[in-house]
This record gives structure tokens, sequence and C-alpha cells, in this order.
């Protein structure tokens, strides 16, 4: 199964989304934006920008934990990834993320 986009409003009013994977684990978590167009924005950068290498900063946390960043061409941050317990799982991460990022298909919770 392929992976899907779910896009949320928060109590506060802003808007985020995550990138699931086909097996329903959140694979991509974004910023909050202030209005449901500039998240739609964001999920068609994702779909744009995850297929290339190039895009992924992968990162420690201050706990060691590795994690990864997506970056669009102009090097802001569109998603971040779990905390990983490796940095192979995290690449693992990165690979799924090139897989489903893709996806046309969003399940719009707003």
């Amino acid at each position: 199964m392929a992976g899907w986009y779910e896009l949320s409003k928060a109590n506060n009013g802003q808007f985020h989304f995550v990138l699931k994977a086909g097996n329903a684990e959140t694979i991509l978590t974004s910023e909050m934006y202030v209005t449901k167009a500039s998240a739609e924005g964001g999920i068609a950068s994702v779909q744009t920008n995850a297929p290339m290498e190039e895009r992924y900063e992968r990162k420690d946390a201050a706990n060691g934990k590795p994690f990864f960043n997506l970056k669009a061409g102009n090097h802001q941050v569109i998603g971040s990834s779990q905390m990983y317990g490796s940095a192979k799982s995290r690449d693992e991460g990165i690979e799924s993320v090139k897989t489903n990022g893709p996806t046309k298909t969003v399940k719009d919770h707003t």
C-alpha cells in the first residue's frame, strides 16, 4: 500500500501535515502553517523534493538520537522525522520518504 498525507488543523487554528508510510507509520512531520493553502504548498514541496537525495539533512539531536530534515531548494526545512535509535534506521526512514513522498493522496482532516 502506498503512503499518504494527512492534513490537519490544530487547536490554535494553524495547519500542519504528516506523511504516512503504507503501514500508517508517520515518517515526516511538517511545521505549523498559518493558512491551509500554505500547508498545501508544503505538501507540494515535499512531493517535489522527496526523491532528491541532496535535500536530506542528516542530524543528531542533543541526546545523540539520529533524525533528518527534508529541505526545499531554498534550504528551508519542510519536514522533520522522528528520532531514531540508529543511523541505519534514520537512513531507512529517508528511503521511505523518498518512496512515499511523491504520492498525490491527501486525507484532509480540516
